[in-house]
């Protein structure tokens, strides 16, 4: 009798751990994430998501692939090869499957994104043409994976021939990024603007002082032409760290500091002072590291696809399709 009893308790509470499994799901489950699926598993439905914009401060449910036509819109020129749109359609889509993944999106605003491209990523539906439509549907689910996970899925506008490293152009070391092809040569200036191929900026001496201490902490005092330079070259050739004053301060951090718009890259030739400024010259624009967009432009034209685009820029991956 009392191995029955025994017996009928377990099938008791086995039953009722049922039941709550299917009202609550299996204790210590991990709750999907939007487009997420396990290695092997069948195709699953295209995502919404829930997208912050920031200009109006609503929320609003948007279907993934939308998404991705208005990021691409937004981050590339709509009139480019439709394969280079497609190869951006990819890396967007994998960017923000591995926020969602990583960081819950934007967690401050309850959203999986938002429209800001220092937040996230850039947006604007606006731009939206047949091309951008044909780019995003012909990748549709397409994402980019390294041991089954979400690559970190960088872009920039132009590596000045030759992509960086995540921790050269970055300064990224929170993890190894082992499928980033650094220095590959893609041949972007024979097609890029004249600006990309070479440029020059000046800044004054009082606000690079000032993004000095932002960045070090520390006031690097009176900058002149005995105390700047480039103290560290990566392995691409870009200034990784720089001598200002009486400090060492990372390239990627001051260009960020400086404004990354008129700094243009760190793939600097040289430093001078130019009456009361700090001036420099260099190649490129943006940080160097995954997809060149202008090389993706340039390999396009040539007949690539968009999958053989991504995998010119990253080794060891595989693109796999997350829903039909």
């Amino acid at each position: 009798m009392r191995r029955r009893f025994f017996n009928r308790r377990v099938a008791l509470c086995l039953c009722f751990c049922m039941a709550v499994n299917l009202l609550t799901g299996c204790a210590g489950a991990k709750k999907p994430l939007p487009g997420e699926r396990e290695p092997g598993a069948k195709l699953g439905k295209e995502p919404s998501i829930r997208l912050y914009i920031n200009e109006t401060g609503e929320i609003k449910n948007i279907k993934m692939e939308e998404y991705i036509q208005g990021v691409v819109a937004a981050e590339m020129d709509t009139k480019w090869p439709i394969n280079a749109l497609a190869a951006q359609a990819i890396l967007a889509r994998t960017f923000t499957l591995k926020q969602i993944k990583d960081k819950g999106g934007v967690p401050k605003y309850k959203a999986d994104a938002s429209t800001s491209v220092e937040e996230f990523q850039a947006f604007d539906q606006s731009r939206i043409n047949d091309n951008v439509r044909q780019a995003v549907n012909m990748t549709r689910g397409e994402v980019v994976k390294y041991k089954n996970d979400y690559i970190n899925a960088w872009f920039s506008a132009c590596d000045g021939g030759v992509e960086a490293s995540a921790a050269e152009g970055l300064s990224y070391k929170k993890e190894e990024t082992p499928y980033i092809k650094a220095g590959v040569e893609d041949g972007c200036l024979s097609i890029t603007v004249p600006e990309n191929v070479s440029w020059t900026a000046k800044f004054p001496l009082g606000t690079v002082r000032a993004a000095v201490q932002q960045v070090t902490g520390n006031d690097p005092g009176d900058i002149n032409a005995g105390n700047i330079g480039v103290a560290g070259r990566g392995p691409s050739g870009r200034a990784e760290t720089l001598k200002i004053g009486t400090q060492k301060v990372g390239g990627a951090a001051l260009r960020l500091a400086l404004g990354n718009e008129k700094m243009r890259s760190i793939y600097l030739d040289k430093m001078w002072i130019d009456g009361g400024n700090l001036a420099m010259s260099g190649k490129g624009y943006g940080h160097g590291v995954g997809m060149c967009q202008w090389g993706a432009k340039k390999m396009a034209a040539e007949g690539k696809t968009p999958e053989q685009i991504i995998q010119f820029y990253f080794k060891d991956i595989s693109i796999e399709k997350e829903w039909k």
